[in-house]
């Protein structure tokens, strides 16, 4: 196995971008929660709370997508490995005072490497379609703070991110 001296993992010692090795780690239990909004005009907002977009349920259909991106996090980003996951949830919470929808995804597997990647693809796909199903009612709409909020498990173990305003 080559090891890199850097701390960016998917590079070998000659610089090359490459797969890591996770064959000698072992399988654990592994969970990441991500989140991120999106803000949009109040009037859409109230159109995706009522249910009544042109396109119909809004937040079902992101639903469906972010937990489906999860899945084929590996056919979109190049390194990373296809993992068996054993839960994917992605939950959403209308803010009015900020005009906004916040999702929140949680991944989990038992494997040797983490599922930060599948939460951060789901959330950023479940906004994606949010921002596809009420394009017609807002083109303004505008998405921010995806961001892991935690991971566990694994070699580094527990990670949670500092509270931090929202951008």
């Amino acid at each position: 196995m080559t090891t890199s001296p850097s701390p960016l993992t998917h590079f070998d010692a000659q610089g090359q971008a490459h797969m890591v090795d996770v064959g000698a780690k072992p399988a654990t239990h592994r969970v990441a929660i991500a989140t991120g909004r999106i803000e949009m005009q109040p009037a859409t907002l109230a159109l995706v709370e009522s249910g009544t977009a042109k396109k119909g349920d809004v937040l079902g259909v992101a639903r469906i997508a972010g937990i489906m991106a999860a899945k084929k996090t590996s056919e979109l980003i190049p390194l990373c490995h296809p993992l068996a996951l054993t839960r994917v949830a992605v939950e959403f919470e209308l803010l009015p005072s900020d005009s906004a929808v916040q999702c929140t995804a949680t991944v989990e597997t038992v494997g040797p490497t983490g599922v930060e990647m599948e939460a951060l693809t789901a959330v950023q796909v479940a906004l994606l379609t949010v921002y596809d199903m009420c394009k017609a009612a807002d083109k303004r709409m505008v998405m921010t703070g995806v961001r892991v909020l935690e991971k566990h498990g694994g070699k580094s173990g527990t990670f949670v991110a500092a509270e931090r305003d929202n951008e």
